[in-house]
């Protein structure tokens, strides 16, 4: 027998077909003008996020624009974790970030650590000390952030600008050795406190931090800022182009001015493109820790969360996330995406590849009066209406059944075509039956409905050719198991919960979920796997939860409805 493709694999294979199909873009076209001046005879990008957090739906954007762009062009996209920052990273995210781009599809040709070139950077700070290039400031962060200048009105030199070069030297290698705290010197650039890029005016290169590295560990208590180590951990690897979101912009000077003064050959080049911009979600790793530290969300992969790891625990393909990066294109205009392109994604890929089952979520019983008590029979249903391919599966019709308590009124409204006292209803895939009576408790509630059947009728047609119009799911108590479904929402009730000027517990939707127990759903899922992912039967898509699901005892959570409710 043929091994059977890793899911991981297949998703990799699926990306890949996908990317050769995808149309260009103005990135690409800067790469074919490179390509055609021969500024660079290939192409190489990479993934660069801070192991500081989960990955979210913006950081699937980047992902699929670098990994598409390499592709494209048959080069490589490699991995780097930028791990300057001490003491808000961690292996966990790490670990989690590997994680969610192979879940994605893609493959990344190496695994980098911004850790690993510490010392490369370090020996780039001194070569700049020497050149003039830089120096050791003594003032504050308050004081820079003082004399840094406005948009209109230049900075001021700092004091310590004038200092020799032997004096440099000797205060960044005292600063190493660590005998200077936290704050009380830095290492800073020496370019031009007039510019009118305020990025350019002396900016900070090197940062005393008396703090243990996640994986360099006590090597170091000297660390390069972001936009002098990023430039050169691109260098190392022999990026090609360095794609990364709009708001690194104004830094591109910064970046262009580090790679030349390094005295670094074949520089790569730096291209930005907009950031996505979700509304009714928050991807801000510092709001997302906050949800998850005060327990408006059960985890980093709650799936109401938009990371990775929430929307593929919530049953998100990711063939449908891929489909949505590509559908909202690249470009460098701001721009805000709505929710609603996301979820029809997700319903298109469902639509096509989820079998069916049925699922009562809030159950009312039904006696089938005329069927009798003690038989069973299997009821042969498709796996999928347009996909015969995917076969079938059996469930068992009986005498006591459940439907949705919806599907019964004892006054039906106009039009309404379910069961109510002398209607008759196609029960889905099985018989015609009609409602003949019902119960009630003693505060007027319906606990049980009679039925009875047309033995005749098996499949759902009449014999006699009667139209029936109203046709619903069911599940029989014999062949049914109850457990918890989970209706997961948004999380935020307004577009835009990024604002600040409101706490954010005031933006979350007090509906975004209602857990239901007692629920009924057909026997053939009783022993279904995490990530498995169905179409109930009216209902809409419901996916086996990875948290909470026991052995033989599947939680699920609603992926998305069958159509766009969301007002």
């Amino acid at each position: 027998m043929e091994e059977k493709m890793t899911a991981a694999a297949e998703a990799a294979t699926n990306a890949a077909a996908e990317t050769a199909a995808g149309p260009s873009n103005f990135i690409h076209d800067f790469i074919d003008a490179d390509l055609a001046e021969g500024v660079y005879d290939r192409v190489q990008t990479r993934f660069p996020p801070e192991p500081n957090g989960y990955l979210h739906i913006g950081h699937a954007k980047a992902i699929y624009i670098n990994f598409f762009t390499s592709e494209k062009y048959k080069g490589i996209c490699n991995l780097r974790f930028d791990d300057t920052n001490p003491g808000k990273e961690d292996v966990e995210y790490a670990e989690a970030i590997k994680r969610d781009i192979t879940w994605l599809g893609y493959t990344y040709a190496n695994v980098y650590y911004a850790s690993e070139y510490f010392d490369f950077m370090y020996e780039n700070a001194v070569k700049l000390i020497k050149k003039g290039k830089a120096f050791v400031c003594d003032l504050s962060a308050e004081e820079i952030k003082n004399t840094r200048g406005t948009l209109t009105e230049p900075g001021t030199n700092s004091p310590y600008r004038d200092r020799s070069i032997e004096e440099n030297l000797d205060l960044f290698q005292r600063m190493t050795d660590g005998e200077f705290a936290d704050g009380e010197k830095v290492l800073r650039a020496k370019i031009d406190m007039a510019s009118p890029n305020i990025n350019m005016r002396d900016p900070v290169i090197y940062r005393i931090v008396h703090m243990a590295h996640y994986k360099a560990g006590d090597k170091w208590c000297v660390y390069p800022m972001y936009d002098f180590a990023h430039p050169l951990e691109d260098a190392c690897e022999h990026v090609t182009h360095s794609l990364c979101s709009l708001e690194f912009e104004n830094h591109r000077p910064l970046y262009d001015w580090v790679l030349k003064e390094c005295e670094i050959e074949n520089p790569p080049r730096q291209i930005e493109f907009a950031r996505l911009n979700l509304n009714y979600c928050v991807t801000s790793k510092r709001r997302c820790l906050y949800m998850v530290n005060n327990g408006y969300v059960d985890g980093w992969d709650d799936p109401r969360m938009v990371t990775i790891s929430g929307m593929r625990r919530r049953g998100f393909p990711a063939a449908a996330i891929r489909d949505f990066c590509s559908r909202i294109g690249i470009s460098k205009a701001y721009s805000v995406v709505d929710f609603g392109l996301l979820e029809a994604c997700v319903r298109d890929n469902l639509n096509e590849n989820a079998p069916r089952a049925m699922a009562v979520l809030r159950p009312l019983k039904v006696v089938v009066d005329n069927y009798p008590e003690g038989q069973t029979e299997d009821i042969t249903v498709e796996n999928h209406p347009q996909r015969p391919e995917l076969g079938t599966h059996t469930v068992t019709f009986s005498r006591n059944l459940y439907i949705e308590q919806d599907d019964f009124m004892v006054e039906p409204v106009k039009k309404y075509k379910r069961f109510y006292p002398g209607n008759e209803v196609r029960l889905k895939g099985a018989y015609l039956a009609t409602c003949t009576d019902y119960e009630t408790d003693d505060d007027g509630n319906i606990t049980c409905i009679h039925v009875t059947y047309d033995p005749e009728s098996k499949g759902g047609e009449a014999p006699d050719g009667r139209k029936v119009r109203g046709t619903i799911h069911w599940v029989s108590e014999e062949d049914s198991f109850e457990t918890e479904i989970r209706l997961y929402d948004r999380l935020f009730n307004v577009e835009n919960p990024s604002d600040d000027s409101h706490p954010l517990e005031d933006y979350l939707n007090p509906q975004s979920l209602e857990i239901l127990e007692g629920c009924r759903v057909e026997g053939s899922l009783q022993n279904t796997q995490p990530g498995d992912t169905f179409q109930f039967m009216r209902k809409g898509y419901y996916t086996v939860d990875s948290k909470y699901s026991m052995p033989e005892h599947p939680v699920f959570n609603r992926t998305v409805d069958l159509n766009s409710s969301w007002k």
